[in-house]
């Protein structure tokens, strides 16, 4: 007999009664010592039911709302947040910017967007909140050199809408360009190609309509179609050195060590260089492929992590 089976025999429901009966007794002492607390009692002095229920169900409605705000429900992934990780971030982001003020400042208005835009959006944007609100947060912290923003791989554009944003907030004038295949799904070696969670397809014409929440900068974003290892795809977008540079494309140790040597051809000096996914023990090529990149002749100087993300800056 499996443990399922011995759970609910009748052998077994009848020696764990006295336990159940136990814990019944002692919500129903929590419970009335909730009340006298509150002063939840009716005229005669004893609890009053009516509006404990009544409460009990404000609250559900109240959870339930703000469930459908930040829940998995439409996304696939929680936007809940808990104290720990917050506070976490805050350090994490105040040690890279030099300034806890601003990095609570930043993290803070960055999960604000980040729950409009996925409310207002089509899709979501790619990770796990912290993940997210850290590089929002952080980038316009670092104070790049020009307002130039390239973004490779960006699934549904939202996060540079969001980064947009970001920058906008801190006074800048940022101009955006992003490299991406539009595959349809979201393309990763090693991971089946299903189909988003939140149903809607990964094509140009999601990123260009998410992109109009950033309004007329992110309208104005340049969209380069193709893999960002392509000759012809970085010939395309090479005109120019960019201040800001998230790469987020191939995870695999290969693609991600392609992309930094591009990089290096295309960082105007002082950029940042924001390495997606850094440390997550589901892309081990990631790490892999920055440790081996600084080990030779290179631009980059590391500046540490924040969440699931690395911070360079080009010399």
């Amino acid at each position: 007999m499996n443990s399922r089976s011995m759970l609910r025999s009748s052998v077994s429901r009848r020696l764990l009664r006295p336990v159940a009966d136990l814990i019944d007794q002692r919500i129903e002492r929590q419970v009335r010592s909730a009340t006298r607390r509150t002063g939840t009692q009716g005229p005669t002095g004893r609890p009053d039911t009516e509006q404990l229920v009544r409460d009990v169900e404000m609250l559900k409605r109240r959870q339930l709302t703000f469930d459908l705000l930040c829940g998995p429900r439409g996304r696939g992934i929680s936007r809940m947040v808990a104290e720990a990780p917050l506070e976490r971030l805050y350090t994490e982001v105040a040690a890279l910017s030099g300034d806890r003020d601003a990095a609570v400042r930043n993290v803070t208005a960055a999960f604000r967007l980040l729950v409009a835009l996925e409310s207002l959006g089509v899709g979501r944007i790619a990770g796990g909140t912290m993940n997210i609100c850290g590089k929002l947060g952080t980038i316009p912290l670092l104070d790049p050199p020009n307002d130039e923003i390239l973004e490779i791989g960006t699934l549904y554009g939202m996060f540079s809408a969001g980064l947009v944003r970001m920058m906008e907030r801190d006074g800048r004038s940022p101009g955006l360009t992003i490299v991406d295949p539009f595959a349809g799904v979201q393309l990763q070696p090693g991971t089946d190609q299903r189909a988003d969670p939140t149903g809607a397809p990964v094509d140009e014409h999601a990123v260009r309509t998410n992109l109009g929440l950033a309004g007329p900068a992110g309208a104005a974003a340049r969209i380069q179609q193709g893999f960002s290892e392509d000759p012809e795809t970085r010939a395309a977008v090479s005109d120019r050195r960019y201040g800001v540079i998230v790469v987020d494309g191939d995870h695999s140790a290969k693609g991600v060590a392609q992309d930094l040597e591009w990089v290096e051809e295309i960082a105007a000096p002082g950029a940042i260089v924001v390495l997606d996914d850094f440390g997550d023990p589901h892309w081990p090529g990631i790490k892999e492929a920055l440790d081996d990149h600084l080990k030779g002749e290179t631009r980059l100087t590391y500046l540490g992590k924040a969440a699931h993300s690395a911070y360079l800056r080009a010399s």
